[in-house]
C-alpha cells in the first residue's frame, strides 16, 4: 500500500459487522484514523479494539443513519476529533427477501430506502465541505442488484439503483473538486446481512443463505475496496458474472431475468 495513503481520516459506516468490519480491520494497520460508525456501540467498541491493536487510531460513533441530524452530528464529532476527513465509505446497509405482494407492512419499504439509500445521501450531503478542502475520496458500497431486477429482493435492488443515480450525479458534480467517487458493486458476499435479511413479516430470517460458503469472503471483499479507494476507480463489479450480466442485459434482457430468477432460487431453495 503506497505510503502516502497512511493516517487518513476514514469514515466507515455499518462498521459493526461484515463488510465495513473487515474494510477496518484491513486499514487498521495502515495507521489510519477510523470512525466507526453503526447503531451498536458494545460491536462498535470491539471492532475499535481490534483495529487499535494494529495500529488504527479510532472514534467509535453509534449512529442511526436514517436520522439526518444523527449524521450530521457524527461528521462533526469526526471533525472535533481529528479535524479532517479524507474518505467517506457508505456501507451501512440491510436486506429484505419478499415478494412485493407478500409484505405485510408497507413502511417496511421506507425503512430499507431509508438505510441503504437517504442513509448515503445524508453522510455524504455534511461530509461533503470537508471533504472537498482534503481532495478526499467517496466510497458507495452498491450491489450487482443495482443493475437488474432481482426477485423477491425488489426494494433492496431499488435501494442500490437509487445509490448508483445519486452517486453518478454526484461525481459529476464534483468534477474539478479533486473529491473521487467511487462505486463498488459486490456480488453475494459472507456476511451477516443475509441471516438479519428481512422477511414479508418483517422479522430477521435468521439463516444463512444456500451457498454461503461460496460466497466472496468479507475480507477480499474489503481487499478489492480498498484498491479502488487508493485508485479512486469509478466502478468495481466484484464478479465475472456481474460484470457479464450488465453487456447481456443489453442484448438479450430476457436472459438476465431467467438467471436472476433461478440464482434467487437455488439460494432460498424456491
Amino acid at each position: 500500500m503506497p505510503h502516502q495513503w497512511k493516517d487518513h481520516v476514514i469514515i466507515i459506516t455499518g462498521a459493526s459487522a461484515g463488510i465495513g468490519k473487515a474494510l477496518a480491520l484491513a486499514l487498521a494497520p495502515q495507521s489510519h484514523k477510523l470512525v466507526l460508525v453503526a447503531r451498536d456501540r458494545a460491536q462498535l467498541e470491539e471492532v475499535a479494539e481490534a483495529c487499535e491493536r494494529v495500529g488504527a487510531t479510532t472514534l467509535v460513533v453509534p449512529t442511526d443513519v436514517t436520522d439526518s441530524c444523527a449524521c450530521e452530528a457524527m461528521v462533526h464529532a469526526a471533525i472535533d476529533k481529528f479535524s479532517k476527513i479524507d474518505v467517506l465509505v457508505n456501507n451501512a446497509g440491510m436486506s429484505m427477501w419478499a415478494t412485493v405482494e407478500d409484505v405485510q407492512e408497507v413502511s417496511r419499504f421506507q425503512n430499507l430506502m431509508d438505510v441503504n439509500f437517504m442513509g448515503s445521501v445524508y453522510c455524504t450531503k455534511f461530509a461533503l465541505p470537508f471533504l472537498k478542502q482534503t481532495q478526499g475520496r467517496i466510497v458507495a458500497i452498491s450491489s450487482v442488484a443495482s443493475f437488474t431486477g432481482v426477485p423477491f429482493h425488489a426494494i433492496y435492488s431499488a435501494s442500490k439503483h437509487a445509490m448508483n443515480g445519486f452517486f453518478e450525479s454526484l461525481r459529476i458534480e464534483m468534477a474539478g473538486t479533486g473529491v473521487s467517487v467511487t462505486i463498488v458493486a459486490p456480488d453475494f458476499v459472507q456476511s451477516e446481512i443475509h441471516a438479519r435479511s428481512l422477511g414479508a413479516d418483517g422479522k430477521p430470517a435468521g439463516r444463512l443463505l444456500q451457498d454461503h460458503a461460496s460466497f466472496l469472503s468479507a475480507e477480499t471483499c474489503a481487499a478489492i475496496i480498498i484498491k479502488a479507494m487508493i485508485h479512486r476507480k469509478r466502478l468495481v463489479i466484484t464478479s465475472l458474472r456481474g460484470k457479464l450480466g450488465r453487456w447481456v442485459k443489453l442484448c438479450v434482457p430476457q436472459v438476465i431475468d431467467w438467471i436472476a430468477k433461478r440464482g434467487v432460487a437455488k439460494a432460498y431453495r424456491l
